[in-house]
């Protein structure tokens, strides 16, 4: 069976609801466009959904020509417009410290009114958790498929797992022994770095943000004791050797 792309979804701001797609632009900093965003406190530290379950239901889309951002909310207001850097900040992104700049705008006050916390939003190359390192992240469709037979479900929403890349052709987890090997997917040339490790983010509906599914008590049934280089793998990251358009149908070719 071959392999090919079979699912595509990114986001503009970080921890907000994931859109699908049928074509991505993959550079070394990721798909264009996606992650451009990341939502932080008054302390200037990372607000994602582990913290703010509120921002999954969050839709964001960022026109990169026309540097134009759009924030729908569930209640229907919209807030968009042309986007302005404003101050520089330092601010705590997971282990590291990115210096980026705020954004000017509507978007602060309207994401404070949504979760009810005061935070800002800023503006990076790309706020994927592991940098250029781990731009792309891949999963494949067989492992989702095991993960619903383990939870005795009919079926679990990929969206939880806040890929880039979904595939078919393989078995399930086939991709763990991808790790140090490069693909070839559509046009661009990917080198995979290590397996990503799951949080509770995991357990949150895709849509309301709500905790209804233990990911982790399920993945830990079947997956605690692996040797990898993270804990409770799901799924795989890597690095963009060479950029390219990549469409879900594309193949998906492996180094031998």
């Amino acid at each position: 069976m071959a392999i090919v792309v079979c699912g595509l979804t990114l986001t503009a701001v970080k921890g907000t609801r994931l859109r699908t797609v049928d074509r991505i632009e993959l550079g070394r900093d990721g798909a264009r466009g996606n992650r451009r965003f990341f939502v932080v406190d008054d302390r200037d530290r990372l607000v994602n959904g582990k913290v703010a379950g509120e921002l999954t239901c969050v839709v964001t889309d960022y026109d990169e020509t026309q540097r134009w951002l759009r924030l729908a909310f569930p209640d229907g207001r919209v807030v968009e417009g042309a986007v302005q850097p404003g101050e520089p900040v330092s601010t705590r992104f997971f282990s590291r410290t990115v210096d980026t700049q705020l954004i000017e705008g509507p978007w602060a006050q309207a994401l404070i009114d949504h979760i009810g916390r005061p935070v800002r939003l800023a503006i990076s190359d790309g706020a994927v958790d592991r940098g250029r390192r781990g731009a792309v992240s891949l999963i494949s469709r067989a492992s989702i498929d095991r993960l619903a037979e383990a939870a005795g479900e009919p079926d679990v929403d990929v969206r939880r797992f806040r890929m880039l890349l979904e595939i078919s052709g393989v078995p399930a987890h086939a991709e763990d022994r991808w790790v140090g090997r490069t693909a070839r997917i559509g046009g661009a040339t990917v080198r995979f770095n290590g397996h990503v490790g799951r949080c509770l983010i995991t357990s949150r509906d895709p849509d309301s943000g709500e905790i209804d599914l233990p990911t982790l008590d399920i993945l830990g049934s079947y997956r605690r004791e692996l040797d990898t280089t993270e804990p409770l793998p799901f799924g795989i990251y890597g690095e963009v050797l060479s950029g390219g358009a990549v469409r879900v149908g594309d193949p998906v070719a492996l180094d031998e």
